[in-house]
């Protein structure tokens, strides 16, 4: 931010003071006090501008429009150019700045939780908050707060964490990152929207106190940082969608939070005018559908007052003002410092690996496990950077793992690769297609519709998945009449991953998988060229090219010492996971490969939680997410032991489909008839395996280090504010490590509201040396000790004899004591 915006941010900056002083000095929870805090009135620049504005241009101001300059970002919101208010240019970004340039493609945030390290939040919201600046950008779209509750959520891989305290800090440190380089930062989906299908229709059904303790936490935060921009949710919430919830937009966000910034529409979303801008939504996104010519018609035929008009225009010119975007007194738009943003990307890669399970050492590779060494999967030897959907960034530059194992390795060593799974296809047989294609590479000139009528011809009964390879618009494909690659609805045609889309050359691609029996099937297709021309190309794979590529796997596996083998998940916006288990083959791929070669380290590459049948037959397990453009050299990193795993999980692991929070009661998700309940309550993620005594295949907090530690010498004291759990933690290995110490909290006796059996309420991320002891101590605030009540509509201290946990992961309690709160 710059230093003028530093300035006019002082007097919002002590009225927070304020209320935290008076917290402090009354024992209640400092962020109970946030209704004291009110959005001070805009400034004399602000207020001249709304007099000279024309009804017009106070519309153009509240809803997007096409950028003339196509810079590729998400939105586009034009400025007045008589009064000097400049446009703004709105971008998706939470692993990075979403562009038709190149910017560093940063870990999925669920990486960058797991290091447990909100100072590295921070730089992360710096990167990120410099490249938006540099890339032309004003607003950035991230960061995603919502909570994982279920582990089929398609974009958990883009928020944080299954714990409210964890997501509050991260998000608020990644948010100071992003506004101290002067770019606005948008916490989004405001609320409910925790999983992709049917969400911008279901009705998710919520009590007071959960969806305060629960799912409000981290937004909270995120307000109390400073972010000036609010998407909101796709969803209704409580019967009300929540882009027209007034209870949510201005009740809560604004009347009990000091909220002052503006809140827009997620794209698409917006259902009305006149009830949409009355609860508080200030901008539609993407275009002006309900807030463009349809508002001015509400305000001149009296339906709604101009005031709510101004209202709007108030909150979003006070923002750009903020951040000197009115006066000129905005920094100058840097350069890119690529090799900084790889740097950080790197750090954040390390800090968040999750090594799960690692049997007698297996890693890290050093010795013979390091001369010989064969690496399987696809994403073995293509760098799997990001998630699909709007997390999708083009990379600086991407190497692949086997590259980056092979460099690691060094002279002397023998590194060997196998595919073990065809992501994109083998060419037809020979003769497969009658005569008329080059199935191979097929052109279709500028201009032109080139057809073909012709057969495949199959030689035995079998499962075919056929591969479509395409430059321009996807060619229509009929199979027997079937349309095999049809054009798919809404953003579910855009939004199809970030590996398994895109062919290694950069041509598009679709995939359907289906039974065949042998003989000819007669083949239709129709491709137009466009206005530049395109390839095609048609690829496949069956059976018996599956077991082909599965017995090379296993040849490679029983040549080597060590085996690493690479599965992944895709997942993206639009979309939701239907299991736990890998997809494809891939379960099959692992139980061979572990059969051949018993010292086999599975890393994975997937959005959230995985079910892992095969996990006694391996050696290790490596949680690596989706690792940025620096994700090759992190892992090599680790398998090597040249740095520890430092990540710990943010999510519980379920054992399989029918063990979670959500398995088995469809009310809780996707929901029935359009209504989705939260009825586990309070009992979210690891609260409910406690709730419920059911036993997580990793539980939350959990991951190894190639050393060890031990706790001792625990002293709970109360202090003003809360807590301060004190305790030492030992290095007792022989090599230098990481650890991250968790606090929990259990149950206020004195309360009769429904409670978790223990809340995390802190955590540590410590480096120690071999041998290395600390004494450290981590802080409990009265909001984590704070329960919601739902008579008093506020939040209630929990007094009384409590029970605290130090241990090494939700599941790992180590040390406990008692305090009186």
């Amino acid at each position: 931010m710059s230093d003028t915006a530093s300035r006019r941010s002082v007097l919002r900056l002590l009225s927070g003071a304020t209320a935290v002083a008076l917290a402090a000095t009354s024992g209640l929870p400092p962020l109970a006090y946030a209704a004291a805090r009110r959005p001070p009135a805009a400034g004399p620049r602000v207020e001249g501008l709304l007099t000279r504005l024309t009804l017009d241009e106070k519309l153009s101001l509240l809803h997007g429009a096409t950028d003339p300059k196509h810079l590729g970002q998400a939105g586009y919101v034009p400025g007045v150019e008589r009064l000097g208010i400049p446009s703004l240019r709105l971008a998706d970004g939470p692993a990075g700045v979403r562009v038709k340039q190149p910017a560093t493609a940063l870990p999925a945030p669920v990486l960058l939780a797991a290091a447990f390290d909100p100072g590295l939040a921070r730089r992360y919201g710096q990167v990120i908050g410099r490249e938006g600046r540099a890339l032309g950008q004003d607003v950035l779209l991230s960061p995603m707060v919502n909570l994982i509750r279920t582990p089929y959520a398609g974009r958990n891989f883009e928020t944080f964490s299954e714990d409210p305290l964890l997501s509050a800090d991260l998000v608020a440190e990644e948010i100071m990152g992003i506004q101290n380089e002067g770019l606005i930062a948008t916490v989004k989906h405001y609320a409910m929207n925790n999983h992709e299908m049917d969400c911008d229709s279901v009705d998710v059904r919520i009590d007071e106190q959960t969806l305060n303790e629960v799912e409000l936490r981290p937004f909270e935060a995120a307000v109390g940082a400073g972010a000036r921009a609010v998407v909101g949710a796709y969803s209704k919430v409580n019967g009300t969608c929540a882009r027209e919830n007034g209870e949510l937009l201005t009740g809560t966000l604004r009347d009990r939070w000091g909220f002052d910034g503006w809140v827009m529409t997620d794209w698409h979303a917006a259902h009305s005018t006149v009830a949409a801008l009355i609860a508080g939504l200030d901008m539609e996104m993407p275009n002006g559908t309900y807030f463009g010519a349809a508002l001015k018609t509400a305000v001149q035929n009296g339906s709604v007052a101009e005031e709510y008009v101004d209202r709007a225009v108030r909150r979003i010119l006070t923002a750009m003002d903020d951040f000197g975007l009115l006066d000129g007194s905005a920094r100058p738009r840097p350069d890119r410092n690529a090799a900084a943003g790889a740097a950080v990307a790197l750090e954040v890669a390390k800090a968040g690996a999750t090594l799960l399970h690692n049997r007698n050492g297996t890693l890290p590779l050093t010795g013979e496990a390091a001369r010989t060494i064969a690496v399987v999967g696809p994403t073995g030897s293509l760098p799997f950077v990001s998630g699909g959907g709007s997390a999708h960034v083009v990379p600086d530059h991407a190497d692949s793992p086997l590259d980056a194992i092979t460099s690691r390795a060094g002279q002397g060593a023998r590194v060997s690769y196998a595919l073990g799974e065809d992501l994109f296809g083998k060419p037809l047989p020979e003769g497969a297609l009658s005569a008329g294609i080059d199935p191979d590479g097929q052109p279709v000139a500028a201009g032109k519709t080139w057809t073909y009528d012709g057969a495949l011809t199959v030689e035995d009964d079998d499962e075919w998945t056929l591969v479509i390879h395409y430059s321009g618009t996807r060619p229509k494909v009929l199979l027997g009449g079937v349309d095999l690659f049809p054009v798919a609805a809404g953003l579910a045609e855009h939004f199809t991953g970030g590996l398994v889309s895109t062919a290694p050359d950069g041509l598009a691609v679709r995939r359907r998988t289906l039974d065949l029996t042998a003989g000819e099937h007669r083949v239709e297709i129709t491709a137009k060229g466009g206005a530049q021309g395109q390839t095609f190309r048609l690829r496949h794979a069956t059976g018996a090219t599956r077991a082909q590529d599965l017995a090379e796997a296993v040849k490679a596996a029983r040549t080597a010492h060590s085996v690493v083998l690479f599965g992944y998940e895709d997942a993206t916006e639009n979309q939701d996971r239907t299991t736990l288990a890998l997809p494809g083959h891939q379960n099959r791929l692992i139980e061979a490969v572990t059969a051949a070669n018993p010292h086999t380290t599975v890393v994975l590459n997937t959005s959230s939680s995985t079910s892992m049948p095969w996990l006694e037959r391996t050696a290790a397990v490596l949680q690596m997410y989706y690792p940025g453009q620096e994700g090759a050299a992190a892992t090599a990193a680790v398998l090597f032991g040249d740095c520890d795993p430092g990540g710990r999980l943010t999510q519980s692991f379920p054992a399989d489909d029918d063990h979670h929070p959500v398995a088995g009661d469809p009310r809780r998700y996707p929901g029935v008839n359009g209504v989705e309940e939260y009825a586990e309550g309070v009992h979210v993620g690891h609260r409910w395996y406690d709730a419920e005594g059911v036993r997580p295949l990793f539980p939350f907090g959990h991951g190894l280090s190639y050393t060890s530690f031990a706790y001792e010498g625990l002293r709970v004291a109360r202090t003003a504010d809360g807590l301060d759990v004190e305790f030492t933690v030992r290095n007792t290995g022989r090599r230098d490590g990481v650890d991250v110490p968790q606090v929990y909290v259990g149950p206020s006796p004195d309360l009769r509201l429904d409670q978790p059996v223990r809340v995390l309420s802190g955590y540590q991320r410590l480096a120690l040396r071999a041998g290395e002891s600390r004494r450290v101590t981590v802080r409990v605030d009265a909001h984590t000790l704070s329960s919601w009540d739902t008579k008093r509509h506020d939040w209630v201290l929990g007094t009384g004899r409590r029970t605290v946990w130090v241990g090494a992961s939700s599941g790992e309690l180590r040390l406990s004591g008692r305090v009186q709160v």
